[in-house]
């Protein structure tokens, strides 16, 4: 799939050498096909890093993606350059009146505050308000799946006496959803995260469907009846060494942080990681782009074609 891109987006330079195919939109422009929207809601602080991981996922079908990142007016970011986000993000106030054919809301490293507490909170809570009538299908990650559970639902999140850290077994539980084709009925997937949300509150709510879940840390992915609003508790678009970066960096910070459970070798951190969870994640983001963007949007929006040029 094309992704289309500002030209000189860092990350562009290794994704192309990844092989994956980089429009700009200049070019895009001029192409007679409407390709499909997808606007980025990027709260995670290493912003280059998430933006990496995010568009080689959303690299793997023919599909072409037009790509616009968001970023929270109401946070100063601390671990991205200003001239970064002025160049590469907009803000709601931007794209009001734009309509989306998805849209991913990310986690967050915010999760011990309560939700009312975070600076953002009622930025992002309009974001969500607004993706009802401007998005076609909503993809909440970890935090962002919380959140998102706790504003669309009303179910809260608890805090874990542990953190959970590392690539966890996981059952299919609904192999009939198109947002599961593809999976094996087991399959690994990676989590960091020091809340949960309780899988009972989830299975009680009559609107939600849990497509996978563990025996060791719950719900991984769930979602309402249409579609519409889709919730992953883990992080299937991290890279090999995300969780070998979060753990070495805690150590340096000398908290007490346990090892990644099933990812180094022998639980030896000096050995390279192994990748477990890269076939279910291209699955998982496939399925979402074709069933739940491209096969239910509208090629036209309320009569109004969508433009992010």
């Amino acid at each position: 799939m094309p992704i289309c891109t500002d030209s000189d987006l860092p990350v562009n330079a290794i994704l192309e050498k990844e092989n994956i195919f980089v429009m700009e939109k200049d070019k895009a422009m001029h192409q007679d096909i409407r390709p499909l929207s997808i606007a980025i809601v990027n709260l995670m602080p290493l912003k280059e890093d998430t933006e990496l991981h995010l568009l080689r996922m959303l690299s793997n079908t023919p599909l072409q993606v037009n790509v616009t990142f968001l970023a929270m007016k109401s946070h100063i970011a601390k671990n991205v350059s200003k001239s970064h986000l002025n160049q590469f993000y907009l803000t709601i106030d931007d794209v009001e009146n734009r309509f989306y054919d998805g849209m991913i809301i990310t986690g967050a490293p915010v999760e011990k505050m309560p939700y009312e507490e975070v600076d953002y909170w009622d930025e992002i809570c309009h974001v969500m308000e607004w993706s009802k009538t401007h998005v076609t299908s909503t993809l909440h990650l970890c935090w962002g799946a919380q959140a998102g559970l706790y504003y669309h639902y009303g179910i809260n999140k608890h805090l874990l006496p542990r953190k959970v850290f590392g690539v966890y077994a996981h059952k299919v539980m609904h192999r009939r959803v198109p947002l599961v084709r593809g999976f094996d009925d087991y399959f690994m997937a990676p989590h960091s995260r020091n809340t949960e949300v309780d899988s009972d509150d989830i299975r009680r709510h009559p609107d939600l469907i849990t497509l996978a879940e563990s025996n060791e840390v719950g719900t991984f992915l769930c979602m309402n009846d249409d579609g519409s609003q889709i919730f992953v508790m883990g992080h299937p678009e991290y890279d090999r060494m995300t969780l070998d970066k979060e753990y070495k960096r805690d150590i340096a910070k000398g908290l007490d942080i346990d090892i990644p459970v099933n990812y180094y070798p022998d639980d030896d951190p000096e050995k390279r990681p192994v990748m477990q969870w890269r076939a279910m994640a291209n699955a998982m983001y496939t399925n979402w782009l074709n069933y739940y963007v491209y096969q239910a949007t509208p090629y036209i929006f309320l009569g109004k074609p969508n433009n992010d040029n």
